[in-house]
């Protein structure tokens, strides 16, 4: 479970960028809305020791547990779906003595743990592109995904898909088979718009068809798509240097509270609207420092399974920045996706954080897998 360690291997440089970037989302947040930042601390607090623990226990110890971890996955998001309580039409979360958690964020960390060891014993009979082995993949990652967009939640779906498609590719996926994929793929997306604005459709909710029509025709579903235009105004208003933390002399788009929770997946108008270009770009390259980081340490790793826990972390650290920022700027649909380490959410705030512990492990057993 435990290994000696040379501290000299300890990368940190990822530790370093977590932690500022925890202390800024601490900041924006208690801009945002100074009631819950107490909360927020307390999820920093909790996070950073939870990952300096993970640091230090083998991450091949944690990897041995895979089905186990697996089982308690599902169990846990059959569970949130039985006992969980609804907050506007979505059964997402767990109560407990005021504190909330969202079993899908979980989801992340625990299939990108149970996807390594599970690739990399199909590498090791060199099967990651047989029939078995990707049929195997494909049931394994649909259980979870039916079971969070059962809740709703298409966004977290998407996510968890992306991050376990990128660990496929990385195992050895066949290009063979990827363009195969792609050629079905692409004419399917038109097929899937086409289908979804169908008055008797069964694949999407409402509020998620709305969200997708809203990003394709605004001009028809504009009142959808209010909260992206504000959040667009408030980065803009920004402008270069932006209005200072917390203003109290000039006009807001926070205070005229015409983004709801701006705290969690809005956090970024926030950002733009009192630090400005200047402390958005510094904020998007600490976040990309992270994910650098994270590729550095998957080229060093001693293993495949390393390899791939360090790659899947970096690519979701990075396609949640990107599926954030985006959606604050107005480039992609509304998604309730949180910008990693600054939005408001203990949830999203521990999962990372455990992420991140195990690439810091990986980090410390280094021998140039790649």
């Amino acid at each position: 479970m435990f290994q000696k360690y040379r501290l000299k291997d300890f990368n940190i440089g990822i530790f370093v960028f977590v932690l500022i970037a925890m202390s800024i989302g601490v900041v924006m947040i208690k801009s945002a809305k100074e009631s819950v930042v107490n909360k927020q601390i307390f999820g920093v607090a909790l996070s950073i020791g939870i990952m300096l623990v993970l640091t230090f226990i083998d991450y091949h110890f944690i990897c041995k547990f895979y089905i186990i971890l697996y089982g308690i996955n599902l169990a846990l998001l059959l569970s949130v779906l039985l006992f969980g309580i609804n907050v506007n039409q979505a059964t997402r979360w767990f109560s407990l003595f005021g504190v909330t958690f969202q079993p899908s964020e979980l989801t992340k960390v625990i299939l990108i743990v149970f996807f390594a060891k599970f690739l990399e014993q199909n590498k090791a009979r060199d099967e990651i592109n047989s029939f078995r082995c990707l049929v195997s993949f494909a049931i394994l990652i649909v259980l979870p995904l039916l079971l969070i967009f059962k809740e709703p939640d298409l966004s977290t779906s998407i996510c968890i898909l992306a991050v376990v498609l990128v660990m496929l590719y990385l195992s050895g996926l066949s290009y063979k088979l990827i363009g195969i994929a792609l050629l079905v793929l692409i004419p399917a997306a038109g097929l899937f718009i086409w289908y979804i604005q169908q008055p008797d459709q069964k694949l999407l909710y409402a509020h998620q068809i709305n969200r997708i029509m809203s990003f394709l025709y605004p001009s028809k579903y504009g009142d959808i798509s209010a909260q992206q235009v504000y959040s667009v105004m408030a980065i803009g208003s920004g402008q270069l240097n932006g209005k200072g933390i917390n203003p109290t002399d000039v006009a807001t788009v926070k205070d005229a509270n015409l983004i709801s929770e701006q705290q969690t997946d809005f956090i970024f108008s926030v950002i733009g609207e009192e630090l400005g270009f200047i402390g958005s770009v510094i904020i998007i390259a600490i976040l990309l420092g992270i994910v650098l980081q994270c590729i550095r340490v998957a080229r060093r790793a001693r293993d495949l399974s390393g390899m791939l826990i360090a790659s899947a972390v970096g690519f979701m650290i990075g396609f949640q920045t990107f599926i954030n920022v985006s959606v604050a700027t107005q480039i992609l649909p509304n998604t309730g996706i949180p910008l990693p380490f600054i939005s408001y959410g203990l949830s999203s705030l521990l999962s990372t954080a455990i992420g991140i512990g195990m690439v810091l492990n990986v980090s410390l057993q280094r021998d140039k897998f790649l």
